[in-house]
């Protein structure tokens, strides 16, 4: 199965992602992607709350998922949306970090809430309380599908490897793990996290990443590490994105999951212990 990471370089106007988007997936459909994946904040990176409040919307209202949607069905392809920033209606007025799985009839097949917040002091100048804006979710999500059993996950929670073992024992093939990766700690961490995510579980992985400057109109803009990388369950890297905005293409065979574990069957090994 070919697979097509779209690598976007979004600002904070929904309005002028979506075209972008649009034509990114068009082009990874006529690339021979039967499985096109979008990254994290496809709709919109933006850190001021306000602005946030104005541009975007509730799920059954959001342009950008109705555009890809149909954009789906008319191509005729499974599209992971990495993940869309979504009014709710909690009562303390947080957003939803929401990753949508949309399958080739345009039908929206699963849904995941990104479970942990990027609430971190990467520097003096890069502070991040993601809580602060989004609610967390509260579920692991396993999708299955004709083009495998998807783990469904959203950037920060590649920190958390118990999330990814519980989603590979539960009969995961593939592991998503779209992105907008901080461009300090991307170069630092980024490809050997989601390389041990996939020696740890056996899965393929694959990371559809925001890169470059996202300018924002009511902030000070913020940088992201691009580089979407798409993983074999023995760890070696198959496609890497680079740095530009576009579309990279891997071909992957679910049999590999199979002939890895079956060298390493550690999933199954798992024994209890006491302490520390």
């Amino acid at each position: 199965m070919r697979v097509g990471l779209v690598q976007l370089q979004v600002c904070d106007d929904p309005a002028v992602n979506l075209p972008v988007t649009l034509s990114f997936i068009r082009a990874a459909a006529a690339g021979g992607a039967e499985f096109v994946l979008t990254p994290e904040c496809t709709n919109v990176l933006s850190s001021n709350r306000d602005h946030q409040r104005r541009v975007l919307h509730d799920e059954a209202d959001d342009p950008t998922l109705a555009a890809l949607r149909k954009e789906a069905s008319r191509l005729g392809i499974w599209l992971l949306i990495g993940s869309l920033g979504l009014l709710t209606e909690d009562a303390d007025g947080r957003f939803a970090n929401r990753s949508f799985l949309i399958g080739p009839d345009g039908s929206i097949q699963a849904r995941y809430d990104k479970i942990h917040m990027f609430d971190v002091n990467v520097s003096e100048t890069e502070i991040y309380r993601e809580s602060a804006g989004y609610r967390p979710g509260q579920k692991a999500v396993l999708a299955q599908t004709p083009v495998g059993k998807i783990g469904m996950t959203v950037c920060y929670d590649l920190r958390f490897p118990y999330l990814y073992r519980a989603l590979a024992q539960a009969g995961a093939d593939v592991l998503t793990v779209p992105a907008a990766f901080n461009h300090i700690t991307g170069q630092a961490h980024w490809e050997v996290l989601l390389r041990a995510r996939a020696i740890e579980t056996g899965c393929y992985v694959i990371a559809p990443a925001q890169t470059g400057f996202h300018p924002e109109s009511h902030g000070k803009g913020r940088r992201t590490h691009g580089h979407s990388l798409v993983v074999a369950p023995w760890g070696e890297v198959l496609a890497d994105g680079g740095t530009e905005p576009g579309v990279v293409f891997a071909d992957i065979d679910l049999a590999q999951v199979t002939a890895a574990r079956g060298k390493i069957p550690s999933l199954t090994h798992d024994r209890g212990f006491s302490g520390p």
